[in-house]
C-alpha cells in the first residue's frame, strides 16, 4: 500500500515538474515571434506606397525596422504634440510575409526631434494602446533612402551631428509626466507577482510531496 502511494505521489510530482517546465518552454516560445520580412510606407507626398524588403534591400530594411522595432508593446515616452509641430507624416506598416503586423506613424521632421506614434489597434489584432514615442534620429535619413521626398540631412542640419548622432533638442513641454512611469512600474510588478505566485505554488507542491513520501515510506 505505501509503495503504491509512493509510486502515485511521484507520478503527480513528476507531472508538477513537466507544467513548470511547459511553462518555461511556452514563454520562450513567446519571446521569438516570427521575424519581419518587408515593411509599407505611405504618405501624401508618396505617389504609391514604398516595399522594402529584407531580402532586396537588407540594410535600408534594418534601418527602416529599428525606427519602430522597439515600439510594439509598453507605453509611451512624450505626449503627443501640437499638430502644427508634426510636420510630414508617413505610415509605415511591418509585414511578416503577406500579414501586416504593426502600424507606425513617422513624423521626421516634428518640432523637438523626430516622433512615432502607435496607434491603439494594429493590423494584427493586438491592443497595445495608443502612445508616442520619440524618435530616433536617424529617421529622416532612412525615410529619404526609402524615396521620401525630404530634405538632404534634414537630421544633420536641425540636431548638428550625423547619422546616428548629435544631440537632440527636447523642449520643456514635450517631456511626458511621471505617470508613464508609474504605469511601467506597476506593469512589470504585476509580471512579477504573478511568476512568484506560480514558483511558490509549484516549490510548496513539491515540499508538500516530498513529506508525504517520507512519512509513508518509513
Amino acid at each position: 500500500m505505501a509503495g503504491e502511494v509512493s509510486r502515485r505521489l511521484v507520478g503527480v510530482a513528476t507531472l508538477l515538474i513537466a507544467a513548470a517546465s511547459w511553462l518555461g518552454i511556452a514563454g520562450a516560445a513567446q519571446a521569438k515571434p516570427a521575424r519581419p520580412t518587408s515593411v509599407v510606407i505611405t504618405g501624401k507626398d508618396l505617389a504609391t506606397p514604398v516595399t522594402i524588403r529584407a531580402q532586396g534591400k537588407p540594410e535600408l530594411f534594418a534601418a527602416l525596422l529599428d525606427q519602430v522595432g522597439f515600439l510594439k508593446t509598453g507605453p509611451g515616452n512624450t505626449g503627443g504634440p501640437k499638430a502644427a509641430d508634426l510636420g510630414p507624416k508617413y505610415t509605415m506598416v511591418v509585414h511578416v510575409g503577406d500579414a501586416a503586423q504593426q502600424s507606425y506613424d513617422l513624423y521626421p521632421l516634428a518640432k523637438g526631434g523626430p516622433r512615432v506614434y502607435r496607434p491603439a489597434r494594429q493590423p494584427d489584432k493586438s491592443r497595445p494602446g495608443a502612445a508616442w514615442f520619440f524618435g530616433r534620429l536617424t529617421m529622416a535619413e532612412a525615410l529619404l533612402a526609402a524615396g521620401a521626398p525630404l530634405p538632404e540631412q534634414t537630421v544633420t542640419s536641425l540636431h548638428g551631428g550625423g547619422i546616428g548622432g548629435g544631440e537632440r533638442v527636447i523642449p520643456d513641454d514635450a517631456i511626458g509626466t511621471g505617470k508613464d512611469v508609474d504605469r511601467l512600474l506597476g506593469e512589470l510588478r504585476q509580471l512579477m507577482l504573478l511568476n512568484g505566485a506560480v514558483l511558490l505554488a509549484i516549490t510548496l507542491g513539491l515540499a508538500g510531496i516530498a513529506l508525504l513520501v517520507r512519512r509513508r515510506t518509513r
